[in-house]
């Protein structure tokens, strides 16, 4: 299996997989590939990773794009959407991913990253509730940072504009 930056040829295979990972998932709204898609629009998916795996094509993604914190923008990301093709779930793709995809905004000078998502399963990166990093309107367990350098900031979290995308 390689990882690699997407390429303007894998947009609608992405879609596909991410709608496909997303699909009867109980905390979807079934906007992850309108988001992919107008981050990429806007030119906000500061990384964009696939795994392809020979002959099945592409198997996962992961994005990255900025977040402000606290009405500031900086050097924090935001991960996510990360899909992985419903039939290869639970193989270590996602896993794959998320290792390239953090080594990757690292050596881009990133200083942190946040994610809302499930803290066991992020928790294996390090990510972590922190007091004081907020994102409105969800449960505070699920919304976790990972300082890379210096400290974690305070406030309230704001993700790219294409997040409020329905379709």
């Amino acid at each position: 299996m390689q990882l690699r930056p997407e390429q303007p040829t894998d947009a609608p295979a992405i879609a596909s997989l991410v709608a496909q990972a997303f699909a009867g998932t109980p905390h979807s709204a079934g906007t992850e590939p309108a988001i992919v898609r107008e981050l990429r629009a806007a030119g906000a998916l500061t990384l964009s990773l696939v795994a392809v795996d020979g002959a099945e094509g592409l198997v996962g993604h992961v994005a990255f794009s900025p977040v402000t914190i606290a009405g500031r923008a900086g050097r924090w990301y935001g991960l996510g959407p990360i899909a992985v093709r419903p039939s290869r779930q639970r193989a270590g793709i996602g896993a794959r991913l998320m290792d390239e995809g953090l080594a990757r905004l690292r050596a881009l000078g990133a200083e942190g990253c946040v994610v809302l998502g499930e803290p066991a399963y992020y928790g294996r990166w390090g990510f972590a509730v922190h007091e004081g990093l907020a994102y409105p309107g969800v449960p505070p367990e699920y919304f976790m940072g990972l300082a890379f350098a210096g400290p974690v900031p305070r406030g309230e979290v704001a993700y790219h504009a294409a997040f409020s995308a329905t379709g």
